[in-house]
C-alpha cells in the first residue's frame, strides 16, 4: 500500500495556518517556526524588538536584523516597500515566515504605531498572497 503524498505544510506546525496572514504567535515557538521555515525552503525573517522604545528603534532593529539595504529609508513605506517589490522583482520566491517577537508598548510606540506596523505586515501578506507566495508572520507584544 503506498503512502499517501503530502504538503510541505502538513508535515509541520503550520498546517493549520492560513498561507498569507498576520497573527499572534501564541503557541508557536521561534525555534519551531525556523525549522518548518527551514522544511519548507522558505524565507525566514526574525526581529527581536525588545529594546525598542520608539518607531525609529522598531525600524532600525527590523531593518538590522533582516539585513535591509543601507538606503532603507527607516519610515513605514520603506519598510512595505523592502518586504515586497524588490523581492518580487529579484525573482521567484518560495515563500516567508516572519517573526516580529517583543513588540513595544511604550509612549513613544503606541497602540496605534503597534497597528499601524502591523499593517504592513498585513499590507505585505496581501501583495504575496495576491502572487500566490506563502507569507506568514508572527508577532508578539512585550
Amino acid at each position: 500500500m503506498q503512502t499517501p503524498l503530502r504538503s510541505k505544510d502538513q508535515e509541520t506546525p503550520l498546517r493549520g495556518v492560513r498561507t498569507n496572514i498576520v497573527q499572534s504567535i501564541r503557541a508557536f515557538r521561534v525555534q519551531d517556526l525556523q525549522d518548518a521555515a527551514t522544511a519548507m525552503g522558505q524565507h525566514f525573517l526574525y526581529a527581536n524588538l525588545a529594546h525598542a522604545q520608539s518607531k525609529q528603534d522598531v525600524l532600525d532593529l527590523i531593518a538590522a536584523q533582516f539585513t535591509f539595504p543601507s538606503h532603507f529609508g527607516k519610515n513605514f513605506d520603506a519598510l512595505y516597500d523592502c518586504m515586497t517589490d524588490p523581492l518580487h522583482k529579484s525573482g521567484p520566491q518560495p515563500g516567508f515566515i516572519v517573526v516580529l517577537e517583543h513588540i513595544p508598548a511604550t509612549g513613544k510606540f503606541d497602540k496605534e504605531a503597534r497597528e499601524q506596523l502591523l499593517d504592513i505586515f498585513r499590507d505585505a501578506a496581501d501583495y504575496w498572497g495576491d502572487r500566490k507566495i506563502p507569507f506568514r508572520c508572527f508577532y508578539s507584544f512585550l
